[in-house]
This record gives structure tokens, C-alpha cells and sequence, in this order.
């Protein structure tokens, strides 16, 4: 990646346009100062989500325009807080969703955005459970609230909230059917997983072979024309959450389009009378009405997750640990399809 030094002290990654993973630029520069209301975070770990993936291609829904540094989520520790924020989170070891700007070595937050971090639990481990863990917790008990001794199907079992998603599910008693690439069945099966591979079977066919009755929800981030066989398989009651589009990560074209026409869909399934419901889950949704509930519902339910964590209920799946300064090769890595778990990076 180029280097554009300007001068000591922060270093950040910095998306320029739609370029491959080479494309990146590294920017040196100052310091920032908190300002009233903020903290400043020193960063320990960021990661590569599936978000900077469409990012860099232009095909995330609502991403800023060129340049911006990327980075959906970050831990760090508090190095300074400004005017009317506590003194005490000074030192503290925080979380926050940010959306962009992760990818830096110190980031400014507002200090109603940050969630403190556990003892214990480290910076790499936290991080793969942010945006992760806050999704699959949110999808798993705001939106399906499936109870015990049902079944669900998990689309990416192996991925980044995938695997977060299985683990919570199944410390509430719920039985998961999971797809995944072959390679990754071994691993499923160890955690109770009944995997199906969607590369080479008729997972609509192996799904109603494992639940001839259907599924009592579907968790799916792949959108497009796969997404009706995910309504399809829903049994009486149940419910489909809808959180991406991946299926249309290369296409070309408008990248609200896809997203457009997933609300359609979900909007026509709940207008009939048909038994079951749908929703498109939005990390984001509720922010811009209510601040302070978004901020309040986002505390709650991370500190669930890092209570899952402290139990032994769910694990932070690390799949590999870069340098802030080689994010090319974490992209890279990341888009491969060939790790599950999180692809971290540290200052």
C-alpha cells in the first residue's frame, strides 16, 4: 500500500476510491484532541468485516463518499476524555460500533457510544464480538425470540456472526442447522451443529430432510433470489431476519438496489396472511429517532454477549491477528472465504 505521511503520532488506514485490497493508503498525522463530550481511544483491535468487503467495491448501502478510513467497530482504552465526560473512563478498556473510522490507531468517539469491556476478556477476544455479537444477539432475541427445543437455520454458520449467532442460539436450547463450505463441517459437528454444504447440496432439500416440519426461524445474509427458499422454509410461526446482501457483493449497478428490493420482499411476506413474519435487521435501525434508546438497548445487549463470553457459552473465534499497517492483506484474507472467525488487526 502507498504511504502518505503528514506527521507523527496517529496512523490510519484510508479507503481512496473503489480499489483492490492494494489500493489502501496508510496516512500518518497528529494526535487528535477529545473535545466536549468525546474520548479518545487508543485502538487494540479493529477488524475486517464483511461491510469494508462492499465498501471498497462502492456496494455498501450507506457508506460515505471517497476517501474515508474504514472500520465498523474497534476496543481500545480511553487515553483522554474531554469537557463534561466521567473522569473515571480515563484508562478504561472500551468497545464501540462505529460504522467507519475503526481502521486508526487513536479515533474519537462520543463517550455515550463506548461500552466498557470486562475484565478479562482481552482486546482481540472483544473485538470479534462488537458488531458480531451485538447482530446475532439482537437477530437471535429481538427479532426471532425463538424459544428452547426449537430449530433454526444459520446461513454462514462458520462466518464472523454466523459462528457468534450458532453459540447463542444453543446456549438458549436451540437446535441449529448451519451452512458452510465442506471445509468447515468438522468444526460444525464438534459444536452440535448439523451442517449442510452449500456449494454442492440442495440446501432447501437437506434443510426439510433435517426439519420436514420447517424451520422455526431463518438468519440470513445472503439476499437475492436465495432468500425466497429462506421464506419457503420457515414453519408455521416462523420467521425469517434478513441482515445482508452478499450474494450481490461483485454485481455492478446500483448498491441500493438490492437492499430495496429485500424490503419489498419483506414488506409483500408480512402484508399476507401466512402465519409467519420477516424482517431486514439493521444494526442501525432506531438511532436516528431515538439517540439516547439506540445507545441504551447497545449497551444492554453487548454486555449480555460479554456475558455469554465470561460463562464459557460462546468463544471469540480468531482467525487471524494482522497489523494495522497490513489491512491489504487482512482484506484479503477476509474475502477469501477460507477462515472462520474474525480477521483482526492491532496497532
Amino acid at each position: 500500500m502507498e504511504v502518505v505521511v503528514n506527521a507523527e503520532g496517529l496512523v490510519e488506514v484510508v479507503l481512496p476510491g473503489k480499489v483492490a485490497p492494494e489500493g489502501l493508503l496508510i496516512r500518518r498525522g497528529a494526535v487528535p484532541v477529545a473535545g466536549p463530550g468525546q474520548v479518545l481511544i487508543r485502538m487494540e483491535a479493529t477488524g475486517v468485516s464483511f461491510a469494508e468487503q462492499q465498501m471498497r467495491r462502492g456496494r455498501y448501502y450507506d457508506q460515505p463518499p471517497f476517501p474515508f478510513v474504514p472500520g465498523y467497530d474497534l476496543v481500545g482504552t480511553v487515553l483522554a476524555t474531554g469537557e463534561g465526560v466521567e473522569p473515571g473512563l480515563a484508562g478504561a478498556r472500551v468497545a464501540a460500533l462505529l460504522k467507519v473510522g475503526g481502521w486508526s490507531t487513536h479515533v474519537l468517539v462520543d463517550a455515550a457510544d463506548v461500552v466498557r469491556v470486562p475484565d478479562g476478556i482481552g482486546a482481540a477476544q472483544a473485538e470479534t464480538l462488537v458488531v458480531n455479537g451485538i447482530t446475532a444477539w439482537q437477530m437471535l432475541h429481538r427479532k426471532a425470540r425463538v424459544r428452547a427445543g426449537r430449530t433454526v437455520l444459520v446461513h454462514g454458520a462458520n462466518g464472523g456472526v454466523g459462528s457468534v449467532l450458532v453459540q447463542l442460539a444453543q446456549a438458549a436450547g436451540v437446535k441449529v442447522i448451519g451452512t458452510a463450505s465442506a471445509r468447515h463441517h468438522e468444526a460444525l459437528l464438534a459444536k452440535g451443529v448439523a451442517p449442510v454444504d452449500y456449494r454442492t447440496e440442495d440446501v432447501a432439500a437437506r434443510v426439510r430432510e433435517l426439519a420436514p416440519g420447517g424451520v422455526d426461524a431463518v438468519f440470513d445474509h445472503v439476499g437475492g433470489r436465495g432468500v425466497v427458499d429462506s421464506w419457503r422454509l420457515l414453519a408455521p410461526g416462523g420467521t425469517l431476519v434478513a441482515y445482508g446482501s452478499a450474494s450481490t457483493r461483485d454485481d455492478e449497478g446500483s448498491k441500493q438496489w438490492p437492499v430495496f428490493k429485500l424490503l419489498c420482499r419483506v414488506w409483500l411476506w408480512n402484508a399476507l396472511p401466512n402465519r409467519r413474519r420477516a424482517y431486514f435487521f439493521n444494526v442501525w435501525a432506531g438511532r436516528a429517532l431515538s439517540r439516547n434508546r439506540f445507545r441504551a438497548r447497545l449497551r444492554s445487549d453487548l454486555s449480555q454477549v460479554f456475558a455469554a463470553f465470561q460463562r464459557g457459552e460462546v468463544t471469540a473465534q480468531i482467525a487471524a491477528q494482522l497489523p494495522l499497517v497490513q489491512a491489504a492483506e487482512a482484506l484479503r484474507l477476509a474475502e477469501s472465504g477460507t477462515v472462520a472467525g474474525k480477521v483482526v488487526l492491532n496497532p
